[in-house]
């Protein structure tokens, strides 16, 4: 079972990218199954229900969000009516949509899929950790396939997921710094892991937004609105093979594309 994940994709330049490139990618790595984390698509904050359609109708089986969940206020109604699109599970209960869901890929093998929130540096939600236990209980029975998207700054926080959860997910990935990292591996007792996907999104910026706009924020510290940057596009994204039987994975590979135009 393959499964591929773009990273956080940022405004229009990001997400025509990730559209454009999606056939050629699923023709190079033949997966069975998609997810792309869209929180920062609409103007590289939040999501749109237009721009969710459009990206499950140009290739994402799944869509993951993160902290800018609530930026578009029409995606409230949205996450309740469309059940491929994820919030963070651990907001507390009562919040629209769902964070996680068992899904059929292409292949007809069953996919769990949870999309959670970190807390360092991040908002108090609910706890990730725990709230991946009764996760993971309810994917019980449904599948031994479970994919988490861990949407978080702390690299620590992250890492001490991926080991919490070692050996009980399939993949775990992180999400929200938009810059990927070089530590893609299969921890000891078979999750793999990597501790940010990176963005789909111009890659003369900073992560995502003009550089000039953010320069100027941290020299002078006055309030700034920022802009997504625009330009040729880096694409970031993982592959991750997974045992069905098992639900262990048995490889990760970094994908990283640049100078899209």
């Amino acid at each position: 079972m393959r499964i591929l994940m773009l990273g956080d994709v940022v405004g229009k330049v990001g997400r025509e990218a990730a559209e454009t490139m999606l056939p050629t990618l699923k023709e190079m790595y033949s997966p069975q199954f998609t997810i792309v984390n869209g929180e920062n698509a609409a103007a590289g904050l939040g999501i749109t229900p237009e721009i969710a359609r459009s990206l499950l109708r140009n290739g994402a089986d799944v869509i993951t969000l993160g902290n800018h969940t609530w930026n578009r206020r029409d995606i409230v109604p949205y996450l309740d009516q469309e059940p491929r699109i994820l919030r963070p599970a651990n907001y507390p209960p009562g919040t629209a949509g769902s964070g996680y869901r068992v899904f059929t890929a292409e292949n007809g093998v069953r996919v769990g899929v949870a999309n959670m929130m970190g807390r360092v540096f991040m908002e108090a939600l609910d706890d990730p950790f725990r709230t991946a236990d009764k996760i993971l209980e309810s994917f019980q029975g449904q599948t031994k396939i479970s994919f988490f998207d861990f949407h978080g700054e702390a690299t620590s926080e992250k890492t001490a997921f991926g080991y919490y959860l070692d050996g009980r997910a399939s993949v775990v990935v992180g999400t929200h710094t938009h810059v990927q990292t070089a530590d893609e591996r299969i921890l000891p007792k078979g999750t793999a892991y990597i501790t940010d996907v990176g963005m789909c999104g111009p890659q003369d910026s900073i992560i995502g937004m003009n550089a000039e706009i953010v320069v100027q924020k941290f020299v002078t510290q006055m309030p700034n609105r920022f802009e997504v940057a625009e330009g040729g596009v880096v694409l970031c994204g993982i592959v991750a093979d997974v045992d069905p039987d098992t639900g262990h994975a048995t490889q990760i590979q970094r994908v990283q594309i640049r100078d899209i135009h």
